[in-house]
């Protein structure tokens, strides 16, 4: 049964203001550019383009066509099974980090933001799908190094790395070979970084993944789902570790401390509210110099960035105008 057409608004609440993917899909231009996605694209009972979101195929063959329209990137592609992240999102995060960074530097003109050949970013657990450094090498010029625990999953971004030659000179991958570990052997003697960001897995073990997945499919679809499947795929590492998020998260901020005067600023997203109170007791106890917690609303999601640093102002004043200035 068809519903009456709905009017949307151009431009999507929420977003980033220089984030490119605040307005509709236009599926028009989408399937021009990537004739792949094409046979995913079909009017819903709305009487729009759409795709079938639940479909992990159809999801990837968008985030192929926006990878493409929007940062030039060609042969893009992941393993079976492994994460396809929502590109908007992500986006999202790299933009508000680069006001993080913009924040922190006002000598520089706005419409420069600042010196993205400059800025290295450390991009914990790139993922397969690499798609933290492709925003921000097109956006911003910026320098990433891409860790993870997953040879399969560095050895796809290198991949897309290799046929994307301008990514070559920008990023470097790097296994982690302790998944314990997250910034002893990939942060070395005398290095310095900018940035690190992080989409920490989000669940505390795969029963509670697919059950966070049935939820949302029985929310959605008001029907019993049997047997739910993950729209964006994602390997065990991806979606879910011991503790989940807040323990993730926990483990990182002790980690950073190890670290504190060889990064600017540590960040990660955090999804779920009730983590806020224990991280921010963590980085209270650990004595964390400035912490900053920036909202990010996309649509019907809500999270958070949550960014702390240890370097006390005349470190901050040294470090801005030796590496930024």
């Amino acid at each position: 049964m068809l519903s009456k057409k709905k009017i949307h608004p151009i431009e999507k609440a929420g977003f980033h203001p220089r984030n490119k993917h605040g307005v509709r899909y236009d599926f028009k231009q989408l399937i021009a550019i990537c004739s792949e996605l094409a046979p995913f694209v079909k009017l819903n009972n709305y009487q729009d383009e759409s795709i079938d979101f639940f479909n992990p195929e159809a999801v990837k063959m968008l985030n192929k066509a926006l990878l493409k329209h929007y940062y030039d990137i060609e042969n893009w592609d992941i393993p079976k099974n492994y994460l396809c992240p929502p590109v908007p999102g992500r986006a999202d995060y790299i933009h508000h980090v680069a006001d993080l960074l913009l924040s922190d530097n006002s000598g520089f003109q706005k419409d420069k933001l600042f010196p993205g050949e400059r800025i290295i970013c450390i991009d914990i657990g790139v993922g397969a799908n690499c798609v933290y450094p492709i925003i921000g090498i097109k956006e911003y010029g910026w320098h990433f190094v891409g860790t993870d625990i997953d040879i399969v999953a560095l050895e796809s971004a290198q991949k897309i790395m290799e046929a994307n030659p301008f990514l070559k000179d920008k990023l470097e991958l790097q296994l982690q070979p302790n998944k314990r570990n997250i910034f002893q052997d990939i942060i070395l003697e005398d290095e310095l970084f900018d940035v690190t960001i992080c989409n920490p897995p989000f669940h505390a073990s795969l029963e509670e993944a697919q059950a966070g997945t049935h939820r949302k499919l029985k929310n959605l679809t008001n029907k019993k789902v049997i047997r739910p499947t993950l729209n964006f795929g994602g390997q065990n590492n991806e979606l879910w570790c011991e503790g989940g998020e807040e323990k993730f998260i926990a483990d990182m901020i002790w980690q950073s401390k190890k670290y504190a005067t060889s990064c600017f600023w540590f960040t990660s997203m955090v999804s779920k509210q009730s983590s806020l109170k224990s991280i921010y007791r963590l980085l209270e106890k650990l004595e964390a110099v400035e912490v900053k917690t920036i909202p990010m609303v996309l649509g019907n999601k809500t999270s958070r960035i949550v960014a702390w640093t240890f370097l006390k102002p005349e470190k901050q004043k040294k470090w801005k105008n030796e590496r930024w200035k």
